[in-house]
């Protein structure tokens, strides 16, 4: 089990605590509460906060390597967003038709700048109609993959020729060999997880090449080898951790977001930080996290 000290960085409360991203030049931490319909920052030096309360759902937020706002994930799509001085949202792509109750999932970018983004019926989660995107640095969108349930992750391995990606209702993640021009080999089970495991979620990639997974309904974040092997579990005090991500001066600080929804009253109570963001020191750093364009 963990030798980690889990801290709780901001007990938030998020309905679905998503998305986290670290930006370091301006030493913040961002995540989302999609279902809320909020984007959450923390400057981590200062303690300063800041929320934006958004038009829809966000499920996802990366930076752009110009520096010139973000790509951001909405329920119905994706845009480029602006936080500051004020909220300014502008939609590229809008892919789903009307009434069929997809939305946008979970998003990361690979090695060349390009986002590969999930999607996922808002509420039927035995419906397999859920398509993984990728978004081309010339804002070309294509589709790469369909029949998920629900698409989570990304991550791609260093040399950035494997991409995993999970299908948390499947309790199964998979590894697609990744061609330079972004064309996707045949995918391979490369985990699938059983009973007491929980559901495997948001997932991030350290310095060694190893994934780091959330395992909702697990109570836990694990590292795995490349090859799939568990390697070290970080127990964490609620339910349902979501996501996570490296951050901190020297990328050794894991940021792990969580939920309350998929909580009974007595769950709820029995787990009192449930839907807060934590923070845990390790001993291995990540990597920076890939920004698009």
């Amino acid at each position: 089990m963990s030798k980690h000290d889990v801290q709780c960085l901001w007990q938030v409360k998020a309905q679905l605590g998503e998305g986290p991203l670290w930006v370091a030049e301006q030493n913040r931490l961002y995540f989302v509460d999609l279902k809320n319909q909020t984007l959450h920052a923390q400057d981590v030096v200062t303690g300063a906060r800041r929320s934006w309360a958004m038009p829809d759902y966000i499920c996802w937020l990366i930076a752009r390597r110009d520096g010139d706002g973000f790509m951001a994930g909405l329920r119905d799509g994706i845009a480029r967003v602006w936080l500051e001085p004020e909220l300014r949202i502008e939609y590229l792509h809008r892919p789903f038709p009307a009434g069929s109750g997809l939305r946008m999932n979970d998003a990361k970018v690979d090695s060349a700048g390009r986002i590969w983004a999930g999607s996922m019926h808002n509420t039927d989660y035995a419906q397999d109609i859920g398509i993984l995107f990728r978004l081309d640095t010339d804002q070309q969108l294509h589709a790469m993959d369909r029949g998920y349930h629900i698409c989570n992750g990304p991550a791609f391995s260093l040399d950035g020729t494997t991409m995993y990606h999970t299908d948390s209702f499947e309790g199964r993640t998979y590894a697609y060999p990744l061609a330079a021009d972004g064309t996707l080999g045949e995918p391979r089970v490369w985990r699938q997880f059983g009973d007491g495991e929980g559901s495997p979620d948001g997932m991030t990639v350290d310095s060694e090449g190893c994934v780091w997974i959330a395992q909702w309904g697990g109570s836990r974040v694990c590292r795995y080898s490349a090859v799939g092997e568990l390697l070290e579990t970080i127990a964490v005090p609620v339910r349902n951790p979501a996501s996570c991500t490296f951050g901190g001066a020297d990328l050794k600080t894991l940021y792990i977001t969580t939920a309350s929804e998929d909580n009974t009253p007595e769950q709820l109570a029995a787990h009192p930080l449930t839907g807060a963001v934590f923070a845990v020191q390790v001993d291995i750093a990540g990597v920076p996290a890939g920004r698009f364009g």
